[in-house]
């Protein structure tokens, strides 16, 4: 298995960042047949496929604004205001995505792109692990 760690700024207001060219250039380095894994360690950032731009990624936000609302109901209260339910949103856009690699290239759709999405305003640099696990050449293996 190959891996790699990238270091991502997602500024200090709530983002969807594009990390698409970042997992092309990674599988196409490595090469071959194989899933690619995205992961955040982090307790309040999430990855998404989803169209970006077009009004998808403001709609995103706004959905989870909604849903989750930066306001003093939740009871994990450290950090700025409403900062509770950035602790809850990695249940509803997960920390992770695995993705099919057919001759180092990620299988996305025709819209699809790989995003990190962070409501945290209090911590703008992220991480996100990417892991390529290669297929060994033989099927019975999967």
């Amino acid at each position: 298995m190959r891996t790699k760690l990238i270091d991502l700024h997602t500024g200090g207001a709530e983002s969807v960042t594009d990390i698409t060219a970042q997992c092309r250039e990674f599988t196409s380095e490595a090469g071959g047949d194989g899933l690619l894994h995205v992961f955040v360690p982090h307790a309040t950032a999430g990855v998404a496929i989803m169209e970006l731009g077009a009004g998808s990624d403001d709609d995103l936000l706004a959905s989870l604004r909604e849903l989750l609302p930066p306001d003093d109901r939740w009871r994990h209260r450290h950090g700025s205001p409403g900062h509770g339910r950035d602790h809850v949103m990695p249940a509803m856009v997960p920390p992770h995505a695995t993705v099919p690699v057919v001759a180092g290239r990620p299988e996305l759709g025709t819209w699809q792109s790989i995003a990190v999405v962070d409501l945290n305003k209090d911590n703008p640099s992220r991480n996100v692990r990417l892991s390529f696990l290669t297929s060994s050449g033989d099927s019975a293996g999967w």
